[in-house]
């Protein structure tokens, strides 16, 4: 394990000097939040809700969103690692006395952890000033806070399981533009990214119920302003530890087997 929590360090640590490009995908993403935002404004006309879903809190999932957008949007993606799996250079991977599952998981979380501590401090106090009814409202109560915070980080730990399948599959695929995109695509949709939960009919949110990509930014965006209460938020919290278990479990799986079945050209 010491391996493991050293290498999140370093990581971590490294991500954290990329000051600039947190700069850059901070205006990006408050500019964006201000045009969903508008979007939905128009959608809404003059409801105060949809669905049982309050104009007033579509607003803060959507500041929630961009805020924390590298803890929730799969579409991201490790040159490094995607270089390793296209070149051969995963060999050098599987030469080290560490499991080669776990040092990527690391490596993933590691790297979306600290884009997110730079981002989303600066997005979530420019969405506290902007003018009601388009501001960050605060949450429905403190239980509401503390259930958010623990359904966000372990949303985080089942997107970086998926994400790990995505990467798994480029062995097979060996293209990663179209495997990330196509996955990515299908993952956020689902996830409730791309419309609002609520927002869909009943038949399309009993399939993302099913799916785990909506446990990892669907419930804990809408947790924080109590949209969700206490008890489906407990539930919830089960439900990603369940499939952060099933989806771990079965990508160190299919790793350790792929790996042995892999071929590197000229080794």
């Amino acid at each position: 394990m010491k391996p493991y929590i050293s290498l999140l360090q370093v990581r971590f640590l490294n991500g954290l000097q990329y000051r600039a490009a947190a700069l850059g995908g901070l205006a990006t993403q408050f500019f964006w939040g201000i045009m969903l935002v508008f979007i939905y404004k128009a959608f809404y006309g003059g409801a105060a809700s949809s669905n049982g879903f309050s104009f007033q809190d579509l607003v803060s999932f959507v500041w929630l969103q961009q805020a924390f957008l590298s803890f929730l949007f799969l579409y991201d993606w490790d040159s490094e690692m995607l270089d390793m799996i296209t070149t051969g250079g995963i060999s050098y991977e599987l030469c080290r006395p560490v499991r080669i599952y776990q040092v990527w998981y690391v490596k993933l979380l590691s790297k979306r952890l600290s884009r997110g501590i730079l981002r989303f401090a600066p997005v979530v106090i420019l969405g506290f000033i902007m003018p009601y009814p388009y501001n960050l409202s605060l949450p429905g109560s403190p239980v509401s806070l503390l259930l958010f915070i623990v359904t966000l980080f372990l949303g985080l730990f089942l997107l970086v399981a998926i994400s790990m399948l995505i990467y798994i599959s480029i062995f097979k695929t060996m293209s990663p533009i179209g495997s990330v995109g196509i996955f990515s695509i299908i993952g956020e949709f689902f996830a409730g990214m791309t419309i609002p939960l609520p927002l869909m009919p009943s038949w399309l949110q009993n399939i993302c119920m099913a799916l785990p990509f909506r446990w990892t930014a669907d419930l804990p965006l809408r947790v924080y302003s109590g949209n969700i209460g206490t008890p489906e938020a407990i539930t919830g919290i089960a439900i990603q530890s369940v499939w952060i278990a099933i989806l771990v479990l079965a990508g160190a799986f299919i790793m350790k087997r792929i790996t042995r079945l892999s071929v590197v050209q000229g080794g």
